[in-house]
């Protein structure tokens, strides 16, 4: 009975204990984490190295790029002659940028292809996600896997062996990406050991990728209507 009362109403010794317990297991995970991202960067050749410095140095000045644009532009409708004209082709250079965002318009322009070869069928919708994850952090501004135009919602659903949902469609092997953006900062980016194509390779897949010069991202999405939002009188 003692021991019965003890398991189900334990004690505030027992459940400080508990609680210390889980802290300790999480700062172990933590801990481990750091160590294995520390030991794969002391272990890394000089080569790898150097192009994971490049990654980080091109995404800085993209950023950096970004915002003498956007400084441009604010001063460019607080001080320039024409500020109807420049606020007009600010508008209709984010309804472009909305669009392709979006995905409900065409785009192109520099970029790379990845393929993918899944001849075991072990690509999941995990791995195809983490992969997109990357080329989004390298600066991929339109994407496109197969026929399927891939936007910020888009889900990704195992479907079964070799089969993935993109969008709630299916796509099969080879899974291509077609991907626009700085193309040696992305190619780069799929190069950073213990990255993409590493784990693509431990799951039996063949990667390929190649800079081009133009890519044409040809997938759209419908414009949804809106079923609830309508302009404003003062608009």
């Amino acid at each position: 009975e003692r021991l019965r009362a003890a398991f189900f109403r334990p004690g505030r010794g027992q459940l400080v204990a508990a609680v210390l317990l889980a802290l300790l297991g999480f700062a172990l995970a933590v801990q481990v984490r750091a160590n294995t991202a520390e030991s794969q960067l002391q272990v890394a050749r000089q080569s790898d190295l150097v192009r994971i410095l490049d990654d980080v140095t091109d995404r800085t000045e993209r950023l950096e790029e970004e915002a003498r644009r956007l400084e441009r532009q604010r001063d460019e409708l607080l001080t320039g002659t024409n500020q109807e004209k420049a606020a007009l082709e600010q508008a209709r250079e984010k309804e472009r940028v909305l669009g392709i965002l979006a995905g409900t318009v065409r785009a192109e322009g520099q970029g790379i292809i990845l393929e993918i070869q899944d001849p075991e069928g072990k690509v999941t919708a995990e791995a195809l996600l983490d992969a997109l994850q990357e080329l989004r952090d390298a600066g991929a501004e339109a994407v496109q896997i197969n026929s399927v135009r891939v936007v910020a919602n888009t889900e990704f659903v195992n479907g079964g062996p070799g089969r993935v949902l993109v969008g709630g469609q299916q796509v099969s092997p080879p899974y291509t990406f077609k991907v626009i953006g700085d193309a040696a900062t992305l190619a780069s980016a799929l190069e950073i050991p213990g990255g993409v194509r590493e784990t693509l390779k431990e799951k039996g897949a063949q990667t390929e990728v190649k800079q081009m010069t133009n890519v044409t991202v040809d997938a759209v999405l419908p414009l949804r209507e809106n079923r609830y939002a309508k302009p404003s009188r003062d608009s």
